[in-house]
């Protein structure tokens, strides 16, 4: 009888034990979005490196579409979304913080800019690279329709194309409403590129070519860091208009940091290093331009940006975590 009892009394413990462990939700591997754009694969490295080398977590990233990697952060298949633009997604982003599944912690950053953009020399011609303006009174976004000869679509002879978001990607349905606003339908096509990559290859022939080129893009890129492109000006935003036809600027969108909402229990270390994580497009820009000059991936690039912004970096972690990456770094 006292050889059973014990046993029951250790078969309790290592339940209640387990339990215990199952309860805090302690994660071994930290699982981080990747929405397929460059900006947050630099924030993802860098997080990465101080999860990691700071903290002595594994990480993993989940690749997808908008939707699908905001949906796996709100079922807790993703733990981390480095780069959440809460206004390209504000009807899902509003549910589910309502909803309690995930967490806004931080704002990255809140100073970029996003529409329609054409190199400047398509405006202002470029005297040094001997490029004539071709569409100088272009201001708008709705001028566009005005120019379906200057941003000739190859594919469809009188009209014009204009490059909207890849598809997948959340904003492009705000593009194509701007299109019925504006009449752009009109004179021009809708082209969707594949991915970013095949919209960026598209400007840089055009650019280096100094051809016209009209499509949508964002800060902060290389891109924009590096060619000289002017965003096309729309109506100032109003946030009625906005929700009923598109016909106005994007509005303000803070890009934040979520998590998942068990996360705060399950690394709370983690949660109190990404709850001081904060940015700008200017720094961003700076790895990004690091990437296009060197032809680094992310992860270099992330190193990079961190032996360049110690001082800043530094500050999210105490300094118990800050040398443990430092040495990591060295």
């Amino acid at each position: 009888m006292k050889k059973i009892g014990v046993a029951l009394i250790i078969g309790f413990l290592i339940i209640l034990s387990a339990c215990s462990s199952e309860s805090s939700g302690d994660l071994e591997t930290i699982v981080l979005a990747d929405a397929g754009w460059d900006s947050i694969r630099v924030h993802n490295s860098i997080a990465q490196t101080i999860i990691e080398e700071g903290f002595g977590y594994k990480t993993e990233v989940t690749s997808g579409s908008t939707a699908a990697t905001v949906q796996g952060l709100r079922q807790g298949d993703i733990n981390v979304y480095m780069e959440i633009w809460t206004d390209n997604i504000k009807e899902v982003y509003e549910e589910a913080t309502e909803a309690g599944d995930f967490e806004t912690v931080s704002v990255n950053f809140d100073d970029n800019e996003q529409g329609l953009y054409v190199p400047t020399y398509v405006i202002e011609g470029d005297e040094e690279r001997g490029i004539e303006p071709v569409a100088p009174d272009l201001k708008t976004v709705e001028d566009l329709k005005k120019y379906p000869d200057v941003f000739a679509d190859p594919e469809d002879p009188g009209r014009g194309r204009i490059l909207n978001a890849p598809s997948g990607w959340a904003v492009a349905d705000a593009i194509n409403a701007k299109f019925e606003a504006y009449g752009l339908d009109e004179t021009m096509n809708n082209f969707m590129p594949g991915s970013d990559a095949a919209a960026v290859a598209d400007l840089v022939d055009k650019y280096e070519a100094g051809e016209p080129w009209v499509g949508y893009y964002w800060s902060p890129t290389a891109i924009t860091a590096k060619y000289n492109l002017t965003l096309l000006e729309e109506p100032a935003y109003e946030e009625e208009v906005w929700n009923e036809t598109k016909a106005t600027e994007f509005p303000p969108n803070d890009v934040v940091v979520a998590v998942h909402k068990d996360f705060p229990e399950q690394a709370p270390d983690v949660y109190d290093f990404l709850s001081n994580y904060e940015t700008s497009s200017a720094l961003t820009e700076e790895a990004l331009n690091y990437m296009d000059e060197n032809g680094a991936e992310p992860e270099e690039a992330a190193i990079w940006w961190m032996e360049q912004h110690e001082d800043i970096w530094t500050s999210w972690v105490d300094e118990e975590i800050a040398e443990k990456v430092k040495d990591a770094l060295k």
